[in-house]
């Protein structure tokens, strides 16, 4: 679903819980293959109808594109095309623009940096507001000197790496994850779309795993400017000191974010120095399921999502024999230009649907695809974790442990 179209499902939410009747919705949303079955007896399970309805608006937004459409022609055959009404004009509303103050050019000299002198901006900083203003872009306006952001000028910008486990022996007691496969299309065709040159490996044993990450991390990247990594695999927790949590091979073999991190800093791949190194880790953190907290209506109950929702949590187990532990690491420098973006906050499951995909590569593609060419790498993630918080029945919150010294921008 577009992003104008889950403002208008929030902003509206109030009315709809209010006023919607959701008896006749069941089987419209199933035969238009919205929702399945055991989805719709987990809704009608949630309570009174006002709690039914604000669920199912919610759940709403994880459908896909088609949804919303889908749901206007639904209230409209059920009699309740008031409703499709006011979500139209919502999804058509745009924010009034402020009256700016009368300002003139000046000129400010920046002083902590030698090569950043005298810059007549203000101009354009006024201008970039408003563009931002015109475009419904919320949130601060950050103006940056061009030396505190990292170059982006070589093409391709550089490697990415991605790891799609989805089948695990049957020895691991790890389940297959279903839609893995179009998280890892999706991020494929994000990143080639970004310059940079796409490696994919798929189902890979734990040492398997590490080899290729040791392979990418002692290849010449002197004429590169970036290095990209994504992990898709079932997680656990681990004893850390940087770096929380870990990932699984197929073979059911646990390996330390910690551990996968240190392989590009500063020390074990010289030719990366001073240039950012980013991870992006689609697995869980933990066992915990976040039932979020309440706003405006008691908290759902304890119960498991339905449908085609799963988790990549497993417990941690220990490995035997003479595999590394998880939590050893070698004495290193502490680690600069690294970027680690992690699904859900270490402790908690990360929520994966069959047909779609997960709900973090699903709006991290969506971001990229819509402000990678205008916004800082936090500033999207930002954006990433208030879509993803906003999903489903049970919560899941991405974050990243950041120590990049400058602002990355996917373009120079």
């Amino acid at each position: 679903m577009e992003e104008q179209q889950r403002r208008a499902l929030r902003r509206g939410r109030a009315r709809l819980v209010a006023a919607l009747r959701v008896e006749p919705l069941w089987d419209p949303l199933e035969q238009r293959g919205l929702f399945t079955r055991p989805m719709l007896e987990e809704l009608q399970s949630a309570g009174s109808r006002g709690e039914q309805a604000r669920q199912l608006i919610i759940d709403l937004e994880t459908r896909g594109k088609q949804a919303f459409p889908a749901f206007l022609s639904i209230l409209r055959d059920t009699g309740q095309g008031d409703l499709a009404e006011m979500l139209i004009q919502e999804c058509e509303s745009r924010p009034v623009l402020p009256q700016l103050p009368d300002l003139r050019p000046v000129e400010l000299e920046l002083r902590e940096e030698k090569q950043c002198k005298r810059l007549p901006f203000l101009t354009g900083i006024v201008s970039c507001w408003i563009r931002q203003q015109a475009l419904g872009i919320r949130g601060s306006l950050i103006v940056t000197c061009p030396c505190q952001v990292y170059e982006m000028k070589a093409d391709p910008c550089g490697h990415c790496l991605i790891l799609n486990n989805v089948n695990f022996s049957r020895d691991s007691g790890l389940s297959t994850r279903e839609g893995s496969d179009i998280d890892c299309e999706k991020l494929e065709r994000r990143f080639k779309a970004l310059r940079f040159t796409v490696l994919t490996r798929r189902d890979l044993k734990a040492q398997e795993m590490v080899l290729e990450l040791q392979k990418l991390s002692r290849q010449d990247h002197s004429a590169l400017d970036c290095c990209i990594v994504v992990i898709l695999s079932h997680g656990c927790q681990t004893s850390h000191i940087q770096f929380p949590g870990g990932v699984y091979g197929t073979d059911g073999k646990p390996i330390p974010i910690e551990k996968i991190v240190n392989y590009f800093n500063g020390s074990n791949c010289p030719s990366l120095r001073g240039k950012p190194k980013l991870f992006f880790i689609q697995a869980c953190g933990g066992e915990q399921r976040d039932q979020g907290f309440v706003v405006d209506c008691a908290s759902p109950e304890d119960e498991a999502p339905g449908g085609s929702l799963e988790s990549d949590a497993t417990p941690f187990r220990v490995p035997s024999g003479n595999v590394d532990e998880p939590d050893a690491i070698a004495s290193l420098p502490t680690p600069s230009d690294i970027l680690v973006s992690y699904s859900t906050f270490p402790g908690f499951v990360s929520w994966r649907e069959k047909l779609s995909g997960s709900w973090y590569v699903e709006m991290l593609d969506s971001v990229l695809e819509q402000y990678a060419h205008s916004e800082d790498l936090l500033g999207m993630l930002l954006r990433v974790a208030d879509a993803v918080s906003a999903k489903g029945r049970y919560k899941q919150m991405p974050g990243c442990f950041n120590f990049l010294r400058r602002n990355f921008f996917f373009v120079c």
